[in-house]
C-alpha cells in the first residue's frame, strides 16, 4: 500500500491510497485538489519534478538530495510531516492493520487531524444525529 498527502494552506491534509507513485496515478489527484496557479512546494521525488510541464508554473522544489531542508525564505515542506508523523505512530499501534480497512484507518487519521482544534466527540455525536447508521 502507497500512501500520498496535499497538506493545503487552510492546514487542511487529503490523504490517498495509491497504486503506485507514477505521475500518470499522481497527477489526476493533483489537478483535482489543487488550481494550477497555487503556489507548490514538494520535495524532489521526480514524478513532481514534471508539474510544472503540467501547468503548475508556481513549483518550487526543495531539494533533500542536496541537503536542502528549507529554502533561504524559510520555506520548507516539513508541514505535511505534522499529519504523517502522528498518522504512523497511531497506525504502528495496531501492529498491522488488514489491507482491506486500512483506507478506514487512513480516513481516521484524517478525519482527526483535519479536526484537531475541535471536540471530536461532539462533531461525531452531531453528524451520526443528523445521518443516523443504517445497520441493515
Amino acid at each position: 500500500i502507497i500512501v500520498f498527502g496535499i497538506l493545503k494552506r487552510n492546514r487542511k491534509v487529503s490523504a490517498y491510497m495509491v497504486e503506485n507513485c507514477s505521475e500518470k496515478t499522481l497527477l489526476p489527484i493533483i489537478k483535482e485538489q489543487i488550481t494550477v496557479d497555487s503556489v507548490i512546494y514538494t520535495d524532489g521525488f521526480k514524478t513532481y519534478s514534471r508539474l510544472s510541464d503540467s501547468g503548475f508554473k508556481n513549483h518550487f522544489i526543495v531539494n533533500h538530495g542536496n541537503n536542502e531542508f528549507a529554502k533561504q525564505n524559510g520555506i520548507h515542506i516539513n508541514g505535511i510531516e505534522n499529519f504523517w508523523g502522528p498518522c504512523k505512530s497511531r497506525l504502528s499501534k495496531f501492529r498491522g492493520i488488514n489491507k482491506n480497512t486500512f483506507y478506514l484507518h487512513l480516513k481516521e487519521c484524517e478525519f482527526r487531524y483535519n479536526n484537531k482544534n475541535k471536540n471530536i466527540y461532539k462533531l461525531l455525536i452531531n453528524s451520526f444525529s443528523n445521518f443516523p447508521l443504517k445497520l441493515s
